[in-house]
């Protein structure tokens, strides 16, 4: 007599499949928790008044780049860290050099390279020197003796007889800036983790 085992249906199989479905439901998780997390902080940035340009230095990678594993991992991060971070911290600034942090007024204009001018800058572009005005409450200034264009920025006079002079403050002295704290990015990382489990049980059929 012989006795013939047949196990149906077959366990092997079964387990691939359910393995299958659990990299499956992993790997879209994550993605989709980066790209909700990727979403959150880029919204966050637009929110607070900071521009698109920062926010659009949110990226995302997911990974393994191309197939599915149960060890799928999603990785959001900035290509401005040191701007946005400095933002979602409010750091106490001080000037490198120990003295002041400068200003710039509207009357200084912008830097020819963008951003903000500093005062060599702005000597070696007007012209025009800048004089130290201390003050011992409030920002001290630095000024120059110039008239102002059409456009509110301060310009060397072309009057000889120096009608139209007068002084501007181009630049506000200060020993240090505390940055405003704006963002919250910290919030939304916990919430794009705490969401993970929900999303792989839900994708995991």
């Amino acid at each position: 007599m012989k006795l013939k085992l047949e196990i149906s249906p077959d366990l092997a199989a079964l387990m691939q499949a359910e393995i299958a479905a659990g990299e499956k439901a992993v790997t879209t998780a994550m993605r989709e928790a980066g790209a909700s997390l990727k979403s959150a902080w880029r919204g966050q940035i637009t929110g607070a008044g900071l521009g698109t340009r920062l926010g659009n230095t949110i990226r995302l990678a997911t990974y393994p780049k191309g197939s599915e594993s149960l060890n799928a991992a999603a990785l959001v991060w900035s290509n401005a860290p040191v701007i946005v971070g400095a933002h979602d911290t409010g750091p106490l600034i001080r000037s490198r050099n120990g003295f002041w942090l400068s200003i710039p007024t509207a009357a200084a204009g912008k830097s020819t390279r963008g951003g903000r001018i500093t005062p060599g800058e702005w000597e070696r572009r007007t012209g025009l020197r800048l004089r130290l005005i201390y003050r011992r409450r409030g920002p001290s200034l630095l000024v120059a003796e110039g008239r102002l264009n059409s456009k509110g920025r301060a310009v060397a006079s072309r009057a000889k007889t120096g009608r139209g002079l007068t002084t501007v403050p181009i630049f506000l002295l200060v020993p240090q800036v505390k940055l405003r704290k704006r963002l919250d990015l910290a919030r939304d990382a916990d919430q794009a983790i705490d969401g993970v489990p929900g999303r792989i049980v839900a994708g995991w059929v």
